[in-house]
């Protein structure tokens, strides 16, 4: 009997150890795995929301679902500079396991306001003249990312492929974003090479946009713009002006074809979110961001539309329609 008491004892007290040391795995477990994403996008428009997704989509498919075993908190700066800030320095007193930062009005206060939080930015057209980084190389900071610059010479293919006789091309951009400005000195180069002159608008905020556009009726043969979040946000209205004023509206945007231009070469930016998406894996993962570098999406497509040709009073080719990647009537 005393043997067999002892035995039930030890039995228990295994059982309540290996029951402790169950329950106490499973809570390491559990925080271990959460991992804390948060996100901040300037404004939300089609193009950076498709980053946004595509983010959260890649997150997903590795195996981080929000509610489970991630946390993703989403802010937008509503194209508010000073909102834009106030996430900033929310987000650091947050501590997140990654920041991921889309546009530069909204990498830029990140970058500034943490040195040891992983920064991954996406959707910036130029992150050196940004100062989010010094180069394509590994940064060693804690900051990597992802860009959607253009190449304009390819750009300005695009705009003689719609209008061949072009001699000037009008613009609305914001002078307080550097991306904006990166984009518009690199096109203004190209065509002045191709003996085209660039005719400037400036539009700091996006009621700006339309007045901006006016301006420049009787003054331009051909509209183009840049991701520009200003404009892209309120593009409808630039469109607006484009079509009563029959001057063809070209973009860097694919996004931007069915809301209004004629036509766009430019990245997928939900693929662009994918690749950003997995970026951020790689850091959850362990990797550091100072190690891994900042890139660009190679995967340009032309999109056209020949119903905002035929408002524009713009005629296009049947070779340069079929190139297209995606068509819209």
């Amino acid at each position: 009997m005393k043997e067999e008491r002892t035995v039930f004892a030890l039995t228990k007290s295994l059982r309540a150890i290996v029951g402790a040391l169950a329950i106490g795995a499973v809570c390491a477990s559990a925080l271990a795995a959460e991992k804390v994403v948060a996100v901040t996008s300037y404004v939300e428009h089609p193009a950076l929301d498709a980053v946004r997704d595509g983010t959260k989509d890649e997150l997903i498919a590795e195996g981080f679902e929000p509610g489970k075993n991630l946390k993703w908190d989403f802010q937008s700066a509503q194209g508010n500079a000073g909102t834009a800030g106030q996430i900033a320095k929310k987000f650091v007193g947050d501590n997140p396991d990654v920041i991921v930062a889309i546009a530069t009005p909204s990498a830029q206060p990140i970058v500034a306001a943490t040195k040891t939080i992983p920064v991954v930015y996406s959707a910036i057209a130029d992150p050196m003249a940004a100062q989010l980084v010094k180069d394509w190389k590994p940064s060693g900071t804690n900051v990597t990312g992802l860009s959607h610059m253009l190449d304009p010479v390819r750009q300005v293919e695009v705009i003689k492929r719609v209008v061949p006789n072009a001699k000037r091309v009008g613009i609305v951009y914001n002078p307080g974003e550097a991306n904006s400005v990166s984009a518009l000195n690199n096109i203004k180069g190209e065509l002045q090479k191709a003996g085209i002159t660039l005719v400037e608008a400036a539009a700091p905020r996006s009621v700006d946009v339309a007045p901006a556009a006016k301006s420049l009726v009787g003054k331009i043969d051909v509209m183009y713009t840049t991701t520009d979040n200003n404009v892209v946000s309120v593009f409808e209205s630039l469109a607006k002006v484009c079509n009563d004023a029959k001057i063809p509206l070209i973009a860097s945007d694919t996004g931007s074809v069915k809301r209004g231009a004629v036509a766009a070469l430019g990245v997928n930016f939900y693929d662009l979110g994918r690749q950003t998406g997995k970026v951020v894996v790689r850091i959850l993962k362990g990797e550091k961001p100072g190690d891994i570098a900042s890139s660009t999406s190679k995967n340009l497509e032309l999109y056209v539309n020949t119903s905002a040709a035929q408002k524009q009073g713009v005629t296009l080719s049947p070779d340069f329609v079929k190139s297209a990647a995606k068509v819209l009537n």
